[in-house]
């Protein structure tokens, strides 16, 4: 997303009198509904420029800017109708995939399997909606908090420098720009997410390859025209393609549906990271001080833009800087989606046995895919510069099914009811199994 320019209108000086400061905010309004039309959003709740000093209510992730944003991306790329012929291959699939997988795991058929499993980019945007917004929403709400604490701590800062008489606490450009920011931040981050769906929704290939919570109840569907894309060029039947793909998805939705605990799990983490976030304060600060010590309206160029009041909001400003919780929360996240990426693929490959030729291709085309975009590293990256990558999936994988082979499919989904492993006890699951078994005789321990 490009820099947000805010150009004043003409003036005597910033502080010259209400009326100007009305015509300059007016005009910084302006150029941000503009900026936003051009993204395809209706930036409503801006008619009135100082709504955010009392504005609290205001949401933090707009569902309406989110959705409207990521429909315009979808039919942007493009978004076929689903067919009758969709639908006859995508349920065959599924019918398929939940036989062999009575077989893989011991978390049984989701219960909302009569619902339509073939979907349209457009549909899989409207299915996931309240997913996404449940999921990412606490992001969204640390940043707005920590844009907001960085707002009030400059417009204390300058009415602690002012005329100690005039008692406007809100009164100069930097309180009038502070209320216009709360106004239509949360439409910034709104935006982002829903650039971010948008792109998702032409690579993702159901519901819940992206290893998030986002149906409920879950359910595996899966985008006929996102699988369609990916056959090209495979010399494999497109039935395994297909039949690959709903092992993978109707797995992960029975995990879901059947440990609802650990979609708390996943969302507790982004919950943490969230609440860590922090701005770097001095950076808006010089940004703010330079915008407003080179504002000069009387030299301003309307057309150009020359010397125009500019504050970037996505000039590196906003970057979160991390803290050690924040380490560690998305260290957490990356190990619960590597475990489910990892636990699907396991269970996938044990359901197919050998009844898919092509099984080990497709397994590896999977990997590859996930390597290079991942649609949740697309969407931690895009959304706020989060590096959650795949890399521990080959271990998770590797952990599940030593599990299995060392005791057996009960024991292995049994672990999701329990404490998860770390990313270290990932190397070593014998260890983990032992440290999370109870002896038979206690008396050693009292």
């Amino acid at each position: 997303m490009s820099p947000f320019g805010f150009t004043p209108d003409d003036g005597d000086d910033e502080n010259s009198n209400p009326e100007d400061l009305n015509k300059m905010m007016r005009q910084m309004q302006e150029q941000i509904q503009k900026q936003f039309e051009q993204l395809g959003i209706n930036p409503a709740g801006f008619a009135n420029p100082f709504a955010g000093f009392t504005q609290s209510s205001q949401e933090v992730l707009p569902p309406a800017v989110v959705r409207d944003t990521a429909k315009k991306f979808v039919q942007a790329q493009g978004s076929q109708p689903v067919g009758t012929t969709d639908v006859t291959v995508v349920n065959n699939a599924f019918e398929l995939a939940d036989l062999w997988l009575n077989e893989a795991t011991v978390f049984p058929a989701t219960t909302g399997n009569t619902s339509q499993r073939a979907v349209s980019r457009l549909d899989w945007v409207d299915e996931t909606l309240k997913g996404w917004q449940a999921t990412m929403e606490p992001l969204a709400t640390g940043l707005s908090a920590a844009i907001s604490t960085l707002l009030d701590q400059a417009v204390a800062q300058q009415s602690h420098d002012s005329d100690a008489d005039n008692g406007e606490t809100m009164a100069g450009p930097m309180g009038a720009i502070a209320g216009l920011l709360r106004t239509f931040i949360g439409s910034l981050i709104a935006t982002q997410l829903g650039q971010a769906i948008g792109g998702i929704s032409a690579t993702a290939t159901g519901a819940h390859d992206v290893g998030l919570p986002l149906l409920d109840p879950a359910r595996p569907l899966l985008i006929p025209e996102n699988i369609e894309k990916l056959s090209v060029g495979l010399e494999i039947p497109k039935t395994e393609i297909y039949l690959f793909h709903a092992l993978r998805e109707a797995a992960i939705a029975r995990l879901f549906e059947h440990n609802p605990w650990l979609v708390s799990y996943i969302r507790s983490a982004i919950v943490d990271y969230g609440r860590g976030i922090h701005i770097d304060m001095e950076a808006i600060q010089r940004q703010a001080e330079d915008a407003m010590q080179n504002f000069d309206p009387s030299q301003m160029n309307p057309e150009s833009g020359e010397n125009s009041f500019t504050i970037a909001l996505n000039n590196g400003i906003f970057t979160p800087e991390e803290t050690p919780a924040q380490r560690a929360a998305l260290s957490k996240l990356e190990t619960a989606l590597a475990l489910v990426d990892g636990w699907a693929d396991e269970v996938t490959a044990l359901a197919a046995g050998d009844r898919l030729p092509a099984l080990t291709q497709l397994r590896e085309m999977y990997r590859r895919q996930r390597a290079t975009s991942a649609p949740s590293q697309q969407l931690f990256k895009s959304l706020l510069g989060l590096e959650v990558t795949p890399k521990l999936a080959r271990e998770a994988s590797a952990f599940w099914q030593k599990v299995r082979e060392s005791k057996d499919i009960a024991a292995r989904d049994q672990i999701w009811s329990g404490i998860l492993p770390s990313a270290e006890e990932l190397l070593e699951p014998e260890k983990f199994l032992t440290s999370t078994e109870i002896p038979d005789d206690l008396s050693g321990l009292l």
